[in-house]
């Protein structure tokens, strides 16, 4: 489900798809329980590499909670804190793309941050 990160990313281009506005989780939350209802393994939200504003947390939120299959987020995940956010908000996976280009020790701050969540619940 590609959602409006706040300009055209290559996901978007890729995929000629029109991205769900950000300010709609519950357009996103529809379109995740159609998915589900096709018989899809999970459910992939994507505001894009790039994205200046990632998948809001209230949208997250709203989706993880109301479907039974793994949800995935990727887009604007540029720091621990904002991959600790965001499975916080309920996302099992997270995908990060260029951000860890440019920073070769994201990864491991990311991978620390998470564990370290997964360890306390």
């Amino acid at each position: 489900i590609v959602i409006d990160g706040g300009l055209p990313t290559t996901v978007s281009y890729m995929s000629n798809a029109a991205p769900i506005p950000a300010n709609k989780p519950d357009i996103a939350l529809c379109t995740a329980w159609a998915g589900e209802l096709q018989g899809k393994h999970l459910i992939y939200m994507d505001a894009g590499s790039g994205a200046q504003h990632p998948i809001s947390k209230e949208m997250i939120s709203k989706v993880a909670k109301n479907i039974d299959i793994p949800l995935v987020i990727g887009g604007g995940i540029r720091t621990a804190a904002k991959a600790l956010e965001v499975c916080e908000a309920g996302a099992q996976i997270i995908v990060v793309g260029n951000a860890i280009e440019t920073n070769c020790d994201l990864i491991m701050e990311i991978a620390t941050t998470i564990k370290d969540f997964n360890s306390r619940n």
